[in-house]
């Protein structure tokens, strides 16, 4: 049932329960909700017990904060832009929101994703009952890597967390799938989530992301999501944090605000554990990276149509600052940029053989080779597409794998095949000079007679 201004002061009068709201509060922007019907003013901060009450005596019923870990929440400006925020982000926490009407479906998810963190070596993990029909999946900052391709993971936000979600939702599918289908049948679900059968079953295949989600959409900057030991307007319950290993057996009357005690964080940093997560991020890049490379390869993709490649092979003196320092060794992005390296070779008119010895010699100099399996087999592929495709353009693929170092003619082009093909005709010009200059100081000139 909705909360009342009686019960919410009643709540949040307890000392624990305030306490434990600014504990969580620390370097997090934080947003006060009136009745579930709008936000106070943002930014704002909790830092002591009696700001909580204060809140409530004015018809505050719930308490919202950042994904963000900020230097200070209060700096922050509605509209400023990503360079300013960064500079203000200290980090953020990964925080994954399972939202589905049913909760017992939120509970298989939950422990799905649960098992998928631990598959990918990350232990530090917490889960909060969001207080109506989900769950909240964290892992915290402290068990990130330092950086991705060159770049500070605090930096990587959104798109940090949108790619792991993307990919923990693609890994955990199947299972989803099956485990949901084992607990009702298709009718069973369609009447619960009520959806028709056409939406639930494509292709005589089950989705099970047409009857939950794993938030991506709103994991962006400055996105808010309901505190630990907050009231949920909707169900007048408590957002309260979980045993992971026990979602399964999670029943709502412990969410009830006069049983809740707050014996439990939902976020312990003391527990994080540095580069922990590190497997979890490369596997989510490396994802990512691989289903952009299927949308690049569509023919119907305009920036990257197939292209002639030129007659005769450019030789690498000719190639881009991005290609050479790739041929150096990578250290991260592997996988992504052996596509766009192949498709650089193939349309600068390097044959297949020539372009797997090349990659050999580069994979040799990389600190952690690929195998020679996924070279060949990715070379084999290209050659039996029979279609020469443009890498992507300047500049954005190449920034993330952090070997985008531009010189002068960089800024003059938009695709590093341009790069080379310009600096051949440029290389043909001068040598065409040249042998005009020599011709001049020898005299061998041929002359019109009139």
């Amino acid at each position: 049932m909705p909360v009342s201004l009686s019960t919410a002061l009643l709540y949040y009068k307890r000392p624990e329960i305030q306490n434990a709201l600014v504990d969580a509060a620390i370097d997090k922007e934080i947003a006060v909700s009136y009745g579930g019907q709008g936000y106070g003013k943002r930014p704002d901060t909790l830092q002591y017990p009696k700001d909580v009450i204060e809140f409530v005596k004015n018809g505050v019923t719930s308490f919202h904060c950042s994904e963000e870990l900020w230097m200070n929440p209060l700096q922050i400006t509605t509209g400023a832009k990503r360079n300013e925020l960064d500079a203000l982000r200290k980090g953020w926490d990964l925080i994954l929101d399972i939202d589905c009407p049913e909760l017992t479906y939120s509970k298989i998810a939950g422990d799905l994703l649960v098992q998928a963190l631990r598959y990918h070596n990350v232990q530090t993990i917490f889960v909060k009952f969001s207080g109506n029909h989900g769950f909240h999946i964290a892992v915290p900052f402290e068990s990130f890597p330092e950086s991705i391709h060159g770049t500070p993971i605090k930096d990587w936000f959104p798109d940090g967390p949108r790619k792991i979600a993307a990919y923990l939702g693609h890994f955990i599918k199947q299972r989803l799938a099956e485990e949901l289908l084992k607990f009702h049948d298709i009718a069973e679900i369609r009447k619960r989530v009520g959806k028709t059968h056409e939406e639930l079953v494509k292709n005589n295949v089950f989705d099970p992301f047409n009857v939950l989600k794993i938030d991506t959409v709103l994991i962006a900057p400055r996105h808010l999501y309901r505190m630990p030991y907050s009231l949920n307007e909707k169900s007048g319950l408590v957002s309260i944090p979980i045993d992971p290993d026990r979602i399964l057996a999670f029943d709502k009357s412990l969410a009830e605000p006069m049983k809740v005690k707050p014996d439990r964080e939902f976020i312990d940093r003391r527990k994080a554990v540095r580069n922990e997560a590190s497997k979890l991020f490369v596997a989510a890049y490396d994802f990512v990276a691989e289903t952009n490379r299927s949308k690049l390869e569509k023919d119907d993709y305009k920036p990257h149509r197939e292209f002639e490649a030129p007659q005769q092979a450019l030789a690498e003196t000719l190639f881009p600052p991005c290609i050479k320092l790739a041929s150096q060794g990578m250290k991260d992005g592997k996988k992504r940029a052996l596509f766009a390296i192949v498709n650089f070779l193939t349309s600068v008119g390097w044959d297949y053989d020539k372009i797997l010895e090349w990659l050999k010699e580069w994979n040799k100099r990389n600190p952690e080779p690929l195998s020679d399996t996924i070279i060949e087999g990715h070379v084999r592929y290209h050659k039996q597409a029979k279609k020469k495709m443009l890498p992507p353009n300047c500049r954005q693929f190449w920034e993330d794998l952090s070997i985008c170092k531009p010189d002068g003619l960089c800024n003059r082009i938009k695709n590093p095949v341009s790069y080379a093909t310009r600096r051949a005709w440029i290389l043909n010009r001068e040598q065409e000079e040249q042998k005009d200059k020599e011709s001049r100081k020898s005299g061998d000139f041929d002359y019109e007679v009139k």
